[in-house]
């Protein structure tokens, strides 16, 4: 947001800058004008859009060129005074828009002042128009008096205006038409604002939108900000459209085509406030780029506390998927994936992410999958979560100051282990295992594939993420594999709720790894830790070890090793994850409440119960959408 505007004077003398200036300030004309005005402040409660407005008076009588130079440097807008009587000062107009333009880098809009207008009973329009036509960088022209007062206050809303709503980056006044990076802005905000994606904006999304971004008010004679528009100005706006061209309305609601031609004639009436009050309401700077602070919202996070996705946040990234899931099959294929991210400036998810969350069987993101994967980047990387959050217009359509409402910050772990209980709902377990171990297997199997599936290298993701019941409750699991390089775990690498050591039964060799990480980075560590036997289905061959793995579990009171497979024809059973999220909830459990059986069959029984019921659910909104 603009906090002030500077507004620069200039041109030969004699043409009446100073006056204009004290006429404003004074209300009256002056009868003694000094060579050069000093720089005036006008506050922001006095003018038109509430932005404080600092005024300067250059005069080449008494200020040099470098002086010039640094008035052009730090001014948002220059305006250069001519005489309408004078014809010398008309012709030198062109002089020095060359000189400025140059010296501004074409980045300062310019705005044409015809003072003395009191003195002729002609304008001066025809004579400066084709000036105007040849400059772009010429917002306006406007013709005024200094000594009657005529549009001296329209002078200066004007040049506020240039640089507030400036014209530039939004239309060409040589093509007559929007410009690229104008039409792909608007084209995303259509987008999101097309809530039912139909390509159309209906009667109730029309209205959606008014509320959300001042809009229309400049069709129709009702004024209009943050109010639903009455029937009969929504039919007024369509008719508008409808006389100028044919495919700008269909249905009774408003195309893609439609909209733009809107903004453009927005544009062409001179009501640029309007198009950019949409902009700015949707994120966009005076560049047409969205903001660093619209993406990237003030968002700090205390240690060891975590970020996670709200009750809210679920049902908007839902609303976003049912949008888009035009076949109802509760999957996202590759082009209904490529339409929702067309808000985006690039496409946020790669093929990794087919191999990161559930799929169908035709490898597409299935519903569950693409909430898990939002919860992934959410927990992640949140600022990233925010970023693709603000694409796709969240605090916009769910009336929040940023995205950042989204976003819920977990307790201090450490308070939750002294309270013996937590209210987070997504766990972290950092899988180990030296290479070979079955790691990247035991992942997969969690999205339920066995090894009838291959994965290409370059697919190859070193996360898996889905849900578990746990008592009851839905819990996310997010699955981390670590690289086995044993000298060179990070803090990072180690930081979770819950540790899987994975070794392979057929390879004698392989738990060695498992127990030297071990002892040396959680022998001391109240993070819970599994050891998972791999590969369960082959023949189990000695450990070259100086204790086999279930003596090393009974030494260390560890839970005994789990005998795990994904060389399996249906799914793998998902039984251990349920045990690794009961223990992420659960750090402060003994070892003795862990080996219970009848602790792990309540569990089970919960999360089998609770599996059912949710699939039932699943297709009970299936039917209904």
């Amino acid at each position: 947001v603009r906090v002030h505007v500077n507004v620069l004077l200039t041109n030969a003398t004699k043409v009446g800058k100073t006056s204009l200036i004290m006429s404003l300030v004074s209300e009256e004309f002056p009868d003694e004008v000094p060579l050069r005005a000093e720089e005036i402040t006008i506050p922001a409660d006095v003018t038109p859009e509430r932005v404080p407005t600092h005024i300067v008076d250059y005069s080449e009588a008494e200020q040099s060129d470098e002086q010039l130079n640094q008035e052009i440097s730090k001014a948002n807008v220059i305006c250069i005074v001519y005489s309408v009587n004078n014809k010398k000062s008309i012709e030198k107009v062109s002089l020095l828009l060359n000189v400025l333009i140059l010296l501004s880098g074409h980045r300062v809009p310019l705005i044409l002042v015809g003072n003395k207008s009191d003195l002729v009973e002609h304008s001066s329009m025809e004579t400066i128009l084709p000036i105007m036509n040849q400059y772009s960088e010429i917002e306006t022209c406007v013709e005024c008096s200094a000594k009657n007062l005529k549009n001296i206050s329209e002078l200066f809303y004007y040049a506020q205006k240039a640089v507030l709503h400036p014209t530039g980056p939004l239309y060409s006044p040589e093509e007559k038409e929007m410009k690229p990076s104008c039409i792909k802005a608007l084209t995303r905000i259509f987008k999101i604002s097309d809530l039912d994606n139909d390509g159309i904006l209906n009667d109730n999304e029309l209205n959606f939108f008014q509320v959300r971004a001042v809009f229309f008010s400049c069709l129709h004679t009702q004024t209009c900000f943050n109010i639903p528009l009455a029937p009969q100005a929504l039919e007024d706006v369509k008719n508008v459209v409808r006389k100028n061209m044919s495919d700008g309305v269909k249905d009774n609601g408003l195309t893609l085509k439609g909209f733009l031609f809107l903004h453009t004639l927005f544009i062409q009436r001179g009501r640029h406030e309007t198009t950019w009050t949409v902009l700015r309401r949707f994120g966009y700077d005076d560049d047409l780029e969205l903001t660093q602070e619209y993406l990237f919202p003030l968002f700090k996070i205390p240690p060891d506390c975590t970020t996670e996705l709200n009750h809210n946040a679920y049902l908007f990234l839902q609303s976003v998927f049912d949008k888009y899931d035009k076949d109802r099959d509760c999957a996202l294929s590759p082009d209904e994936l490529k339409d929702l991210f067309k808000v985006f400036p690039y496409m946020p998810w790669g093929p990794d992410v087919n191999n990161t969350v559930c799929t169908n069987e035709q490898g597409w993101i299935t519903y569950q999958g693409y909430l898990s994967q939002w919860t992934l980047t959410t927990y992640l990387d949140v600022q990233r979560c925010l970023e693709y959050l603000g694409y796709l217009g969240y605090s916009i359509i769910q009336e929040q100051e940023s995205q950042a409402a989204a976003i819920t910050i977990t307790r201090n772990k450490r308070i939750d282990l002294q309270k013996k209980q937590t209210q987070r709902g997504v766990f972290r377990c950092n899988v180990l295992g030296a290479r070979g171990s079955g790691k990247s297997g035991f992942l997969q199997a969690f999205l339920g594939r066995n090894l009838a599936k291959r994965i290409r290298e370059d697919r190859k993701s070193y996360y898996a993420i889905s849900t578990t019941y746990v008592y009851g409750q839905e819990k996310y699991l997010l699955l981390h594999e670590v690289l086995p390089d044993f000298e060179f775990l990070s803090e990072a690498d180690l930081a979770c709720d819950v540790v899987c050591l994975v070794y392979d039964i057929s390879n004698p060799r392989s738990f060695e790894y498992c127990a030297k990480v071990y002892k040396k980075h959680f022998l001391d560590s109240k993070t819970p830790c599994v050891i998972i036997a791999a590969k369960s289905d082959l023949h189990e061959a000695r450990q070259y070890y100086s204790l086999s793995p279930l003596d090393f579990c009974r030494k260390h009171k560890l839970h005994p090793p789990q005998l795990f497979t994904c060389n399996t024809d249906e799914a793998p059973s998902k039984d251990i994850y349920t045990k690794l999220t009961t223990m992420a909830m659960y750090p402060h459990m003994t070892q003795a409440d862990l080996k219970s059986s009848t602790f792990w069959l309540r569990a089970s029984v919960g999360a089998t119960v609770f599996a059912v019921l949710g699939f039932a659910m699943y297709k009970a909104l299936l039917k209904q959408r």
